[in-house]
């Protein structure tokens, strides 16, 4: 009686590392074929470009950790960028991008080792901004990821004389400003989403003041490439909208070069409105996705998740679509823009 082979168990070799300069020409090629999922980076500085953020995070860090891994024969490389003083780390960027008759094992395994590595380096969250129609939405769900707000991107050209005519009196921000800052973005920001939808602490900001309160509060950034703007407007402002965003943008010097862009959550719905009378188009519509992390997770699985008995995968979630149109993530990919 001949005698049954035993199994032999297939095991995926895989070699995960922080980015070195000998990576660099690697580096290069894979991430011309990124998935960006930070927007304020991806429009402003473009984060998949040879002069990026990969290159000075090499030289000089600045909160941006690179990884590169070799799984299943296959290169994969992902961003984030993380500072010790804050509680959320971001996810830049992703690459590269996948057939859809390709497993995203690779994706999945970047996705895990960036939350253990922004674990270990003191986040309590990891955050990407995804679209929805691209199949990274799916995987990152079944990485863990929890769909906190959906945002749409709108977009208008460089302003010009013509742009909405305002007197409203808008000023930087200072360092007394800070508490009703504060104060605004805790009566405009739902509790639950607070940690992590306040704008970055690289952002500089504009404040409007009504009888001698902060009302509005415009974070922004400046790249070669666009200007990126988050407002926030207190309750009793919300119908002048349009004037507070038009005179803050109006003291933004490249918004007159470069298009703008103004990212409206799920929750500021009231804001569509100001968007259309001053011009902007919707522009691409996200997933803000959050990934809390746990201390202590000394090794980790890069296995697929099942989900039900049979191992079929959950249907990706349904979100509310804006009436206004589609969303031209096709003719921003043209452009230079955001892929997904």
């Amino acid at each position: 009686m001949r005698r049954a082979r035993p199994r032999i168990k297939m095991h995926f070799q895989t070699d995960t590392h922080s980015m070195k300069l000998l990576d660099l020409p690697l580096m290069l090629r894979l991430k011309q074929n990124a998935i960006v999922l930070h927007s304020e980076l991806g429009l402003t500085e473009d984060a998949r470009g040879q002069n990026s953020a990969l290159l000075s995070s090499i030289v000089f860090p600045r909160g941006l950790h690179t990884l590169l891994a070799h799984v299943d024969d296959k290169d994969v490389v992902g961003q984030f960028r993380y500072r010790q003083s804050e509680a959320n780390a971001h996810i830049v960027y992703l690459a590269p991008t996948l057939a859809e008759s390709d497993e995203d094992r690779i994706w999945l395994h970047m996705l895990d080792a960036m939350a253990q590595q922004a674990g270990k380096n003191g986040a309590q969250t990891l955050v990407g901004e995804v679209e929805l129609s691209h199949r990274l939405f799916e995987t990152m769900r079944r990485a863990g990821y929890a769909v906190y707000s959906r945002q749409v991107i709108w977009r208008r050209g460089p302003i010009d004389r013509a742009f909405w005519p305002t007197e409203l009196p808008i000023s930087s921000e200072n360092m007394n400003d800070q508490i009703g800052i504060a104060a605004l973005l805790g009566c405009t920001i739902p509790r639950i989403l607070q940690t992590v939808m306040e704008p970055s602490t690289d952002m500089s900001g504009l404040v409007y003041r009504k009888d001698g309160r902060i009302e509005s509060y415009l974070a922004y950034s400046e790249g070669k490439h666009g200007v990126f703007v988050m407002p926030y407007l207190h309750p009793e402002v919300l119908s002048e909208a349009a004037d507070i965003v038009a005179a803050s943008i109006q003291q933004i010097g490249r918004s007159r070069k470069l298009p703008v862009y103004v990212c409206v959550r799920g929750y500021q719905g009231w804001l569509e409105n100001a968007m259309l009378d001053l011009g902007f188009d919707p522009w691409l519509e996200q997933a803000v996705m959050v990934k809390h992390l746990t201390a202590g997770v000394r090794q980790t699985s890069f296995e697929q998740v099942r989900f039900d008995a049979s191992g079929g995968k959950r249907p990706a979630a349904t979100m509310q679509v804006m009436g206004t149109g589609g969303y031209r993530s096709s003719a921003w990919k043209e452009e230079g823009g955001l892929q997904g």
